[in-house]
């Protein structure tokens, strides 16, 4: 991906404070496990300064817990999942709408969260 002088920030929340972005920018009165708001300028890696910007990926904690013991997984992996998730959103993977899309992420998912030193088994991943 090229993505390794990039930055992005990361909010870990409450169920209240990521309903108020999915209420505000989605339109949706309710909690969510992960946001992510792309950067609209610049791409990946270009910056006059530095690093370009990827955007904010925003986590509900709550939610994660969740659906961390829900799936028998430790709230680590369960974030993983999640942080993985919404950085692809970042770099422009999506799972709404096309199948093909759909299956093209969750492959990609499933590969870095494989590669990644946590404990726990990738089969898992949701």
């Amino acid at each position: 991906m090229g993505l390794q002088n990039d930055e992005l920030s990361v909010l870990l929340c409450r169920d209240l404070e990521i309903t108020k972005l999915n209420r505000k920018y989605f339109g949706k009165n309710r909690p969510t496990n992960v946001i992510s708001f792309p950067m609209d300028r610049g791409q990946p890696g270009e910056g006059p300064d530095g690093p370009g910007l990827l955007g904010d990926v925003a986590i509900s904690s709550e939610t994660a817990a969740r659906e961390a013991r829900d799936a028998g997984l430790c709230m680590r992996e369960r974030t993983a999942q999640l942080l993985i998730h919404g950085i692809l959103h970042l770099v422009g993977y999506d799972h709404i709408g096309e199948a093909a899309e759909r299956r093209r992420m969750e492959r990609k998912e499933k590969a870095i969260y494989s590669g990644l030193k946590i404990a726990g088994k990738a089969e898992k991943y949701q």
